[in-house]
């Protein structure tokens, strides 16, 4: 009996020898397990990192982001032979106390005025936007991935630049919104929005469920792109580039205001703000001598409020009483990958 036994671990032994596959000699393949098995961190893919602080989409405030990373938030991911720094984040949790709207998001510790300015460059794709929306809302299905954050006064962004795609298109819509720095009372701010590759903010759907036909030039989702935000001497010079599109640049003058007077008041603003009385003017020096910084990542737009509220940015979207990792199961998320972020100090425009 004992022979027996013997017998038949020794043939299970080399039948299991015999099966197991060779270990592979392709360098590509060690060097992929070998980028798997090693932890790496933003801060080694954004040397800058000592520049920057954080706040995650559950409520997570860091300020030394040297060797630091967050599943699920902030950290890296590899893919064709290239790092990427994902930032995630829900369409509820927990954000910052001047906005209902949840993000995963740097917050430049360095402030500036427009008059000494400031450069940042970002080479980004966003790989998701949130499935769940109303396509009438103006904020639907979109996030924030880079801005101008003012420190002061109302604390209004002379800039932010968007991403969004509505559920069923191939191609989505990268465009930039300046809010006005509001003379007198900030409840009547506004957004005026400029398309780079497809729409601008205010095409919208004409019913919940019904969306506008997809843009021809747009961006798909994991298509890279890059933009620069350089102000100069109070003026802001914008350059958006990605292969196989035109690229495109923009000059707005931070100093001085195009929106001082009712009649100034674009069209795109009257129709789009109508439904909620927005029709603010700006002050004459527009953001002149007022504190401001960047931030970067993902900044969802997509909530759960009531678009009744607010058809502009109120999504109504699906948010499963903030439980965030059933949002995450169920398409209610943002997420942006970066393959470069740098901040240095504005400069004169190349001449065109």
């Amino acid at each position: 009996m004992k022979k027996t036994v013997l017998a038949t671990v020794t043939v299970f032994v080399l039948f299991a020898c015999k099966d197991k596959p060779k270990a592979t000699t392709d360098s590509a393949s060690e060097s992929a397990v070998a980028m798997k098995n090693t932890t790496k961190y933003p801060s080694e893919l954004i040397p800058q990192m000592d520049e920057w602080k954080i706040l995650l989409g559950d409520g997570t405030h860091k300020e030394d982001l040297v060797n630091y990373a967050k599943d699920d938030f902030f950290y890296v991911e590899h893919e064709n032979d290239t790092d990427w720094v994902v930032f995630k984040t829900p369409n509820s949790g927990i954000t910052s106390r001047t906005s209902s709207n949840t993000r995963t998001e740097l917050g430049q510790k360095k402030h500036w005025i427009p008059e000494t300015g400031g450069k940042l460059n970002a080479t980004l794709k966003v790989q998701h936007v949130s499935t769940s929306g109303d396509a009438r809302v103006a904020a639907s299905y979109s996030v924030v991935v880079g801005q101008i954050h003012s420190d002061e006064g109302h604390e209004n962004e002379p800039i932010k630049i968007f991403y969004k795609k509505f559920p069923g298109h191939t191609k989505g819509s990268v465009f930039w919104n300046y809010e006005i720095n509001t003379k007198g009372d900030n409840s009547k701010r506004w957004d005026y929005s400029t398309a780079v590759w497809g729409y601008d903010m205010s095409v919208v759907g004409p019913t919940a469920t019904s969306y506008p036909e997809e843009p021809e030039d747009g961006i798909a989702l994991g298509e890279e792109f890059s933009y620069e935000i350089n102000v100069y001497e109070g003026i802001m010079y914008l350059t958006f580039s990605s292969e196989g599109h035109k690229t495109i640049k923009f000059t707005k003058n931070l100093l001085k205001s195009d929106f001082t007077k009712k009649s100034d008041i674009p069209q795109q603003i009257k129709t789009l703000y109508a439904s909620i009385g927005r029709d603010g003017i700006e002050r004459e020096n527009a953001y002149a001598g007022e504190i401001q910084y960047f931030k970067l990542g993902a900044y969802n737009q997509t909530n759960g409020k009531s678009p009744e509220d607010n058809l502009v940015w109120s999504t109504g979207a699906d948010v499963y009483d903030g439980d965030i990792a059933k949002q995450y199961a169920n398409g209610s998320y943002v997420e942006v990958w970066f393959k470069e972020a740098t901040l240095g100090s504005g400069s004169a425009p190349e001449a065109q």
